[in-house]
Parts: structure tokens; sequence; C-alpha cells
């Protein structure tokens, strides 16, 4: 399998997790390994250098608000770190907006393809189809 992507940027990821998804901020330790386990999944299918990029943007992320703020992006409350990635995702730069919203898009992944993430939206697919929801 290949080396975890998340470990060594734990602190980070989840602060831009919380931002994404707030709910996460009540998740305990438990389901965040579920949620990371996910995503750590999806990540291992990707090549390496992929892998090697996310790590690299979620570590500017939370270093580059220390150039307008002195405080790290974990550090910053709730409605500033939500004003700094949007500012991000609309950034002149394509290449760093397609890093955001995929960031976005694994943190989605990760908390809603759990059980308790899917029941919490009311989702009730089965491998059975519409026939399954009676």
């Amino acid at each position: 399998m290949a080396d975890l992507v998340l470990a060594p940027i734990r602190p980070a990821f989840r602060a831009i997790a919380r931002t994404v998804v707030p709910e996460t901020a009540s998740l305990g330790e438990q389901a965040w390994a579920g949620v990371e386990a996910i995503i750590e999944h999806a990540l291992a299918q990707r090549p390496a250098r992929m892998r090697r990029q996310l790590a690299l943007l979620v570590r500017a992320i939370d270093l580059l608000p220390l150039l307008t703020t002195g405080r790290r992006f974990r550090a910053l409350g709730p409605e500033a770190r939500e004003r700094f990635l949007g500012r991000l995702q609309s950034a002149p730069l394509l290449l760093l907006r397609r890093g955001v919203w995929g960031i976005r898009t694994l943190v989605f992944m990760g908390y809603y393809a759990r059980p308790e993430g899917a029941a919490a939206i009311g989702y009730r697919a089965h491998p059975r189809g519409w026939q399954a929801r009676g």
C-alpha cells in the first residue's frame, strides 16, 4: 500500500475539513479515522506525484495565512478560514483552484461516504436499486 498521505499533515487537513464540512467539528477520533481511511484508500490509487502535490498544497494552505495574519490556517477562526479558502478557490491560478476543489472533493467523499454521513443527509442508495427502498 502507498505511504499514508494525511498523517504528517493531519492538523492542517482537519482544519480544512472543518471549514469545508463544519459538521466534522463534532467527530471523535474513531469517526475521523473512518473519514481519513476512506480518503487514504482513494489516494492510494493515485500516482505518488499527485499524493505529494496534495500534501504540499495542504502545507501551503496552512502556512500562507502567516504572511497576512501572523497565524497558520489551523489557528484562524472559522470565518477567516472560510474567507481564505474562498479566495484560493477563486484565485487566478487554475492549478491552485483545481487543488482546492480537489481537497474539497476528498473531504466530501471522506465524510459522506461513511454510513453516518450518508444517513445524516438522507442518502439511501441500495445495491438493488429503487425496489429496495420500499
